[in-house]
Formats: C-alpha cells, structure tokens, sequence
C-alpha cells in the first residue's frame, strides 16, 4: 500500500498533471460544475461551443478562478445527434 499511496499523494500535488492544460469539449458545458472540477485541477483556459442557458455560470467560474481561466466560445459543435 505504501507505493500506491506516493502514487496517489504525488498524482494530487502535481494535479493529475493537469497543470496548465486546456480543457476543450464538442458540446456546451450545461453546468459550472465540470469546469470548477478543471479549474481546481489546474486548467488555464477553456475551449467550448457554447450555448447553453446557464453559460453566465460557466463563464462566472473562469472569471472567479485565480488566476483567471480563458475561455473561447467556438460557436459550432463537432457532433450531432
């Protein structure tokens, strides 16, 4: 168990590697809550379509990050259903 533990410990300081990573989705962020997931593991900006009703939250998390996230509305998602 002592060697999964350094593992575990190590993966949360260094935040699962995510430390200045962008994270980009193909369909809108319907909730803040995956983009306050991202933020507190490290991301620096956002790249997403848009158009959600609630994307004033989402926008509101990145604006409430310190430092401040980026986010990038691309305005076209890459799937259909």
């Amino acid at each position: 168990a002592g060697l999964l533990q350094e593992i575990d410990e190590e993966a949360r300081k260094n935040k699962g590697g995510l430390i200045g990573a962008v994270m980009v989705s193909d369909a809108f962020f319907p909730f803040r809550d995956g983009i306050d997931v991202g933020i507190n593991q490290g991301v620096t900006a956002v790249v997403q379509p848009g158009g959600s009703e609630r994307d004033f939250e989402v926008i509101e998390a990145c604006n409430q990050a310190n430092p401040k996230v980026a986010m990038v509305f691309t305005g076209q998602r890459a799937f259909k259903h």
